[in-house]
């Protein structure tokens, strides 16, 4: 089968052996995948590692074939792959065998993977194929921030900086069909409408002075995901009192934090990380509620799949980028 890897340090599409279905596991015939920040770091992390890894994390498709034990799936079945390994049941923080798809075990990037039965959810028919396999894990990640971690309530106010990225575009509907005043920031005058588009109440320039923007605005949650070019800056416009849930840094992650001016705002710091199996159903059951459907911005081949990496490293998506695999 054709797949997309790192090997030996080399991004590369590779002919690698098809998998097969063991017991309690199922062989999915991928239509399409989708790209996340993730999928661009794991080169860099991986180092010169000699073994070919099939990158991805997101995927769809057909069940191809079904192992011993498998009974509530068959083939011919349109599926979605939930990425988040381990993490059944909703929790504070996730257990300790929890891990991402895509590494260390292989990912979606390829014609056929092989999972266990347990990582599966029926495609919602709602959706195209190109949306389902861009869904679950800027879904998820989204849907965890917002309303288990970030306990969004209807009246409330969000603010969301980064208003292009796959998860912003999750957050900003969810938020609207939730009740709450979406308010969002971009460089790109494209990417502000859009979101306004989308949704938002309120879209402003990432450039401008963020309290002078915002003066008119009580702001009672940031989800928050740039990292040092932004987090002190979400802090200077959220009210006291307020939260502010972190999942991700795309700029540095390592910031400095005023501890005085942080205690005497009564401030809620609120770390996040994708979210379990029972979210994702929850997640599932709200977009299918509200007829929700993923942005996707943009789709490549897989033969195209290192200009597609290019594109989201250049943050130039508003949105999600899939990978047409059955080309």
């Amino acid at each position: 089968m054709k797949a997309f890897v790192h090997e030996h340090g080399e991004l590369k599409q590779k002919e690698m052996d098809k998998p097969f279905a063991d017991h309690a596991q199922v062989t999915v015939a991928i239509k399409a995948a989708g790209l996340n920040r993730r999928d661009c770091s794991i080169p860099g992390r991986r180092g010169e590692e000699p073994g070919a890894l099939i990158l991805g994390s997101d995927g769809a498709g057909v069940v191809d074939s079904v192992g011993e034990g498998v009974t509530e799936f068959s083939v011919g079945d349109e599926v979605i792959i939930n990425p988040s390994l381990g993490w059944y049941e909703n929790s504070d923080a996730p257990p300790e065998q929890f891990e991402i798809l895509g590494m260390p075990d292989n990912g979606t990037f390829a014609e056929y993977i092989v999972l266990s039965a347990e990582q599966l959810e029926k495609k919602p028919e709602h959706l195209s194929w190109d949306e389902a396999g861009v869904l679950a894990l800027s879904g998820l990640t989204g849907y965890r921030a917002l309303f288990t971690r970030g306990k969004a309530a209807k009246g409330e106010t969000v603010f969301i900086p980064g208003a292009g990225s796959g998860v912003a575009t999750f957050l900003i509907q969810f938020a609207k069909k939730a009740g709450a005043r979406v308010i969002v920031s971009s460089r790109s005058t494209a990417k502000r409408e859009q979101a306004k588009e989308l949704g938002a109440d309120r879209a402003i320039d990432t450039n401008s002075s963020w309290p002078e923007e915002l003066a008119d605005e009580t702001i009672d949650l940031v989800i928050e995901s740039v990292g040092k070019a932004t987090f002190n800056r979400s802090l200077e416009v959220l009210k006291k009192g307020g939260r502010i849930v972190t999942f991700g840094a795309t700029t540095e992650d390592t910031i400095e934090l005023n501890l005085r001016s942080f205690f005497y705002g009564q401030y809620q710091l609120i770390g996040s990380t994708m979210g379990s199996r029972e979210e994702l159903h929850a997640m599932l059951d709200f977009m299918e509620s509200h007829q929700m459907h993923p942005v996707v911005d943009r789709t490549f081949s897989l033969s195209e799949a290192s200009d597609a990496m290019n594109y989201v490293k250049e943050s130039k998506q508003f949105g999600k980028v899939a990978l047409h695999i059955d080309e």
